[in-house]
């Protein structure tokens, strides 16, 4: 079975990411073909090249009124889109280019604490202000709405009353660390 090609969008640190790249140099399923962003400064890109991954920096404009991410994944054959920490909205156009091959992760139980301006600690925040019991993880389909997309995957961990939404971030990320590069193994070897 050949080696599918993935692509990741990142927009900062790219933790996820590097836990990815990680996971899929010992993969007989997939690696890591390329990095994109659209923050010079995301230290997602050193990232990349300390796993000698090849990236692609690009800006909004870029990426929604012309074609150059659209070319470059087909330059690398990218079988499958990973978003780890992705600030933009996905173009329509590249979403029905690669149907059911885009996936995403959120830092919370969608659907609550999602859409447009839900991530990161706003996300952790707004779990610890209404006192929720558990936050976790989710894992989506990427469609044309922020967080809408078909949930593939979710991951608990309890909220205690006396955690600070630092707290719930560092339980959240290790759900994300754990789980996400094997969710997205299992789905290249269904596609």
């Amino acid at each position: 079975m050949k080696k599918k090609n993935i692509a990741i969008f990142a927009s900062g640190s790219g933790t996820n990411a590097e836990e990815i790249m990680k996971h899929f140099q010992k993969s007989a399923v997939g690696e890591v073909s390329l990095v994109l962003s659209n923050n010079a400064s995301a230290y997602v890109l050193e990232r990349a090249r300390k796993y000698q991954v090849d990236t692609m920096l690009f800006n909004r404009q870029v990426l929604n009124e012309t074609t150059a991410v659209d070319e470059k994944l087909e330059e690398k054959n990218i079988d499958f889109i990973v978003l780890a920490g992705f600030m933009l909205l996905f173009p329509e156009r590249l979403i029905k280019k690669y149907p059911n091959k885009i996936v995403n992760i959120h830092p919370a139980l969608l659907p609550k604490y999602g859409g447009k301006g839900m991530y990161g600690m706003y996300v952790h925040e707004a779990v610890v202000k209404n006192r929720e019991s558990e936050s976790g993880i989710t894992i989506h389909w990427v469609n044309e709405i922020y967080d809408e997309g078909k949930i593939i995957f979710q991951a608990t961990c309890p909220v205690g009353p006396k955690d600070t939404p630092e707290d719930v971030a560092t339980k959240v990320h290790q759900l994300e660390y754990e789980h996400y590069p094997k969710v997205i193994e299992s789905l290249l070897k269904e596609k």
